[in-house]
């Protein structure tokens, strides 16, 4: 299995990891390169120094139909074009972009890209430790198989789940 991870924080670090020890290809990508510190020193994946929003940095570096293409960086613009460029022209088979912002979060993934809205996760996090209702917002938007910008502005349906998953419908 072949995974590429954009941004060498410590998430993307962290899972690039995870996923070298579970055998995976692993591919990161990162700007600065200072950031592969962060990986351990028995990391035997490929940590590069690049742009991960350019699509001849991505082909060069082997990314093409990679099993899980995650965006990881800071920057929610950053991810959504690395996860459009994975998903569109790389042909990412499972692609997800983290994005800070709620809405942006469940808009792209009516666009067809699911996203990570570490807002929602953090939120529900703080709120559960402290004995309080969560919002029931998503962690995770999954858009369905086969979901195109047709479905644009169409709500997602809510899992009920708070900080869980939700599937963004394709409405009526």
């Amino acid at each position: 299995m072949k995974a590429v991870i954009v941004g060498c924080g410590r998430v993307g670090a962290g899972l690039a990891d995870a996923l070298d020890r579970a055998g995976w290809q692993v591919l990161i990508i990162d700007r600065v390169t200072a950031a592969f510190d962060r990986l351990p020193s028995a990391f035997r994946g490929t940590a590069l120094r690049g742009d991960g929003t350019d699509e001849d940095t991505l082909r060069r570096a082997g990314a093409a139909g990679a099993d899980l293409f995650l965006a990881l960086t800071e920057g929610d613009n950053r991810n959504i074009m690395a996860a459009q460029l994975a998903q569109e022209a790389l042909g990412a088979a499972r692609v997800v972009a983290k994005i800070n912002d709620p809405v942006r979060a469940e808009a792209y993934a009516h666009l067809g890209i699911a996203t990570l809205c570490r807002t929602n996760l953090m939120e529900t996090a703080v709120l559960t430790f402290l004995g309080q209702a969560a919002s029931g917002a998503p962690g995770i938007y999954v858009p369905e198989r086969g979901q195109a910008d047709a479905t644009a502005g169409v709500p997602s349906r809510q899992t009920g789940v708070p900080g869980g998953v939700a599937r963004s419908s394709l409405g009526a």
